[in-house]
């Protein structure tokens, strides 16, 4: 007799499953930043297009993977306990684009050829913007943290080409509990049409 995993086991192994990618693909971007591209100014991450996946998978469980990617962007790019601090609760505040979630709805944005990529983006805004303000409120000068949004500028790009990838394979861009749904009425369509 076939065993069936529970929702929860699901959502567990998909969340963690995920979390090794965010954990990665952080870690090998920044080594491979620091060892190709020691003097640019600029970086790359793709810390919100991962969490945007998971926020429209499975909601706020998404903010477990924001923080895991601050924590190792610092962890391999060698930051002070103040910058594991900006990066880990400043990426917290890309949990305000649930609203976008919840008062649109998850399917209306994925199914959104703008909505589907504005979500994304809007993710790595309020990033910025979290870490921006943790900064201010640590003793950053107001002139040090544009910085946050100039020198990440280049994720933006790669969050929009993430997000138009991810959106167009089935089920990935999608809420779980939705997916499975899907999955489970056309199975038994096809049953009731094998049957006839």
């Amino acid at each position: 007799m076939e065993r069936k995993r529970t929702f929860g086991q699901y959502r567990f192994i998909d969340l963690t499953i995920f979390a090794v990618l965010t954990c990665f693909f952080e870690a090998l971007i920044v080594r491979a930043a620091r060892f190709w591209f020691p003097q640019e100014l600029y970086t790359v991450s793709l810390s919100a297009a991962m969490t945007a996946i998971v926020y429209m998978r499975w909601g706020a469980w998404g903010g477990i993977h924001a923080v895991l990617a601050g924590f190792v962007f610092c962890l391999f790019s060698g930051g002070t306990g103040e910058q594991y601090m900006i990066y880990c609760v400043g990426n917290l505040f890309s949990l305000f684009a649930l609203i976008l979630l919840f008062r649109v709805g998850k399917e209306k944005v994925r199914t959104s050829k703008l909505l589907s990529l504005l979500f994304p983006i809007l993710v790595q805004f309020l990033m910025h913007g979290g870490r921006a303000l943790t900064a201010l409120l640590l003793g950053a000068p107001l002139t040090g943290v544009a910085g946050f949004f100039l020198e990440d500028s280049l994720s933006y790009v790669f969050t929009l080409v993430i997000a138009w990838i991810v959106k167009r394979l089935d089920g990935v861009y999608e809420d779980q509990k939705h997916y499975l749904l899907r999955l489970n009425s056309e199975k038994e369509k096809k049953e009731v049409k094998n049957e006839s």
